[in-house]
């Protein structure tokens, strides 16, 4: 199975043509949630319009309230809304029948228990994605660079298709792909500076993970 990966936290037009162009599987918006890489549903609206139809988009949410979701369906039309908060498992499975839209629920990860605990959102949910859990006292989910142990993947009881993140990079590509994740998930680590992304690390990143 051909790993993929997913560009996240992208904030500039510059950097969707970046990924578009060296072969990213799906593109990340972060919207209205607290992150250096936020960005307004009008903002995100327009800078995921290029990708739409080439590229699966992914509206990235935290906490987000029934209207705003209601207002990222209507005017983003996302491909997916990824839940990074403290969101039920019912109310995923809510907004993806009333929208017809697929989903993807982030879950901090440190230990084996988190894993097996993660997994009662395997039924209602598309997709899992496994991310460090961030560093006391930051209150922003995700972004920060930092990876989990990798090696309690190994054995643990896991979904076919789930999303691996925290801290991967053009250094450490191939230990990320070496976990058999399906969809590797990478911010920070293809950045210059916090929401600006760097285009020669995309092309490094991908291209290793496409050789």
């Amino acid at each position: 199975m051909t790993t993929q990966v997913k560009i996240c936290g992208l904030t500039r037009a510059q950097d969707v043509e970046a990924a578009i162009l060296y072969g990213a599987d799906y593109l990340g918006f972060i919207v209205e949630a607290k992150s250096k890489r936020r960005l307004s549903i009008n903002e995100a609206a327009k800078l995921s319009l290029p990708a739409k139809d080439i590229i699966p988009r992914v509206a990235v949410t935290v906490n987000a309230s029934d209207d705003m979701i209601a207002k990222i369906i209507t005017d983003m039309q996302p491909d997916y809304i990824q839940f990074h908060g403290d969101e039920t498992a019912d109310h995923i499975a809510r907004i993806a029948t009333r929208y017809g839209v697929k989903t993807i629920k982030a879950l901090p990860i440190s230990t084996r228990a988190d894993i097996i605990a993660a997994m009662s959102f395997a039924g209602f949910s598309d997709m899992l994605l496994f991310d460090a859990k961030p560093p006391k006292p930051e209150s922003a989910r995700g972004g920060h660079g930092l990876s989990f142990n990798w090696n309690i993947l190994k054995g643990a009881p896991l979904p076919k298709s789930y999303l691996l993140a925290g801290g991967i990079n053009p250094n450490n590509i191939k230990q990320a792909m070496a976990t058999g994740a399906p969809i590797l998930d990478v911010s920070s680590g293809v950045e210059s500076a916090p929401g600006i992304k760097d285009s020669d690390k995309i092309r490094s990143l991908i291209q290793q993970v496409k050789l």
